[in-house]
């Protein structure tokens, strides 16, 4: 996610391999679409489709197109980018997808000015809504689709120290520090809110379990729900405990997970493109939690081959998709539909981050609204996850 869990955890000897193919992510080639076919996105869609992802290979958010890569996709390890024919469901669509590592393997750019510094990128994955807020003015975009109904985001403490604490207010009533990634909005938003004290958060936090294990439970950290809850516990052999912790999100901060988003003035271009393949996505969302085996084992062999710091193992990768599902972070919006965007809480978003970034001298767009930001457009209100 957005400075996505940075735990360092290594699986152990890299592959030194700069290029090749990897292992299928569950997608056999059984026939090509039809030019009739509303699959078929040749000579509609940018060819390859290339999509900045906003952090390293993995199932949770970008999960789905990874899904839609096709028998053994062709790896381009020094790039840190992997490609092949975009596969709906046994179709070949006429097109390849590209899919670009972000995070580490751009600088830590964000997706947004990565897309302005590419024009040949046509979709990247955000760290949330409020980076597209926070740069409406200078690089705006546009939201197609929310990969993730809730944004993964937590504080996370040790429930042998604090019993008492349930939620991240029952924190700020104490002096207990609360380490973090320095620039995480939400945390304005916490301080802004009264529900922590700035007095006791702490910026230094960079993903390592150091901070955390060094203060013996004594504290807080960010993190997501996806990744830390599972890897304090099974991987960080000097803590090996149970955390408790409370998503963001419910207290207050309710920022979609990380959104498929354009470029603003591209909408126009790319709209017989997006009616055709927002809503492959929306399918290829649904069927990779159905089915994650693949996947993750596709995502593995990219980390593996990129050389990532942040390595992911299988385990941890099931974790992930479990918790996907429990917390409902993956979920329909309340309509029954996924990946589309309401437009009071979108709103809510701009409400509440309008005045935090004004405070750092980095105005957003004046008058920006919901649909300046988000667009459901593209989205088919048939698809959702069954049961949710």
């Amino acid at each position: 996610m957005a400075a996505a869990s940075a735990l360092v955890f290594l699986l152990g000897a890299c592959s030194t391999s700069t290029g090749g193919t990897a292992p299928s992510a569950g997608q056999p080639v059984a026939t090509t679409a039809n030019a009739d076919d509303p699959t078929n996105l040749r000579g509609v869609c940018p060819d390859p489709i290339v999509v900045q992802t906003q952090w390293n290979p993995h199932i949770t958010v970008e999960g789905g197109m990874y899904h839609l890569l096709g028998p053994n996709p062709d790896i381009d390890a020094e790039k840190k980018k992997v490609s092949g024919p975009l596969i709906f469901r046994g179709k070949d669509t006429g097109v390849k997808l590209e899919l670009r590592a972000g995070g580490p393997s751009i600088g830590f750019t964000t997706p947004s000015a990565q897309m302005y510094l590419d024009p040949g990128i046509t979709l990247g994955v955000l760290g949330g809504l409020d980076e597209g807020i926070q740069l409406s003015a200078t690089q705006p975009t546009l939201a197609v689709m929310a990969l993730v109904e809730i944004h993964p985001q937590i504080i996370l403490w040790d429930p042998a120290t604090y019993p008492q604490f349930n939620t991240i207010k029952d924190i700020g009533r104490t002096g207990t520090k609360v380490f973090y990634f320095s620039g995480n909005t939400y945390m304005e938003y916490l301080v802004g809110a009264g529900i922590l004290r700035r007095s006791q958060i702490d910026g230094s936090y960079d993903g390592s379990p150091s901070a955390f294990v060094a203060a013996r439970g004594k504290a807080a950290v960010a993190g997501y729900a996806t990744a830390e809850p599972y890897v304090y516990e099974k991987d960080v052999k000097q803590w090996a405990k149970p955390v408790k912790y409370q998503l963001v999100y419910d207290a207050g901060y309710p920022n979609y997970g990380p959104p498929l988003t354009i470029r603003a003035a591209d909408k126009d271009k790319l709209a017989p493109c997006l009616r055709k393949l927002v809503p492959i996505i929306q399918q290829a969302q649904v069927d990779v939690l159905a089915q994650p085996g693949p996947t993750i084992d596709l995502t593995l062999k990219l980390n593996q081959d990129y050389k990532t710091a942040t390595q992911y193992t299988k385990e941890s990768s099931e974790f992930s998709v479990r918790q996907m599902k429990d917390l409902k972070l993956a979920s329909n919006g309340p309509d029954g539909t996924i990946g589309n965007f309401d437009e009071a809480r979108v709103q809510r978003m701009i409400d509440i981050t309008r005045p935090i970034f004004a405070a750092q001298h980095k105005p957003i767009k004046d008058g920006l609204t919901a649909a300046q930001l988000a667009t459901n457009e593209f989205i088919d209100p048939k698809i959702g996850y069954p049961d949710n």
